[in-house]
């Protein structure tokens, strides 16, 4: 038996042939697993975690995040087409600016859990 989220929720018992074969045919289809693996690597660079982090705050210009986060145009542009490319990120035309923000809740939700789940074993480490 465990908790989640205050309930208590009785873990079936399996032998361990059973285990494998739920493991195994409950296994994710190989094309998810490559876009899931694409995801998390995108997740897995400090600048681009500050650039969401920014984002997650507030919308902003290129500009506007070179000043938060103490980078080039450049730099900021190129891992802001990388954030793009995987869909974390969407840009908005205002006039000559261009605005950058979270692409939906779910990176949002994402983001967030990420948080929850590093506090959370930070505390526990100690």
């Amino acid at each position: 038996m465990y908790s989640t989220k205050g309930r208590c929720v009785e873990v079936e018992s399996l032998s361990r042939e059973e285990a494998i074969d739920r493991a195994k045919i409950n296994m994710l289809e190989a094309e998810t697993i490559d876009s899931l693996s694409k995801l998390f690597k995108v997740f897995g660079d400090p600048t681009r975690i500050k650039i969401l982090w920014a984002l997650n705050v507030h919308d902003l210009c290129v500009l506007d995040i070179c000043e938060v986060l103490g980078m080039t145009k450049s730099a900021v542009s190129h891992q802001l087409g990388t954030l793009k490319e995987a869909k974390l990120v969407k840009a908005r035309r205002e006039g000559k600016e261009v605005y950058y923000s979270l692409d939906d809740e779910h990176v949002k939700e994402i983001f967030e859990t990420g948080i929850v789940h590093v506090s959370h074993r930070c505390k526990a480490d100690f």
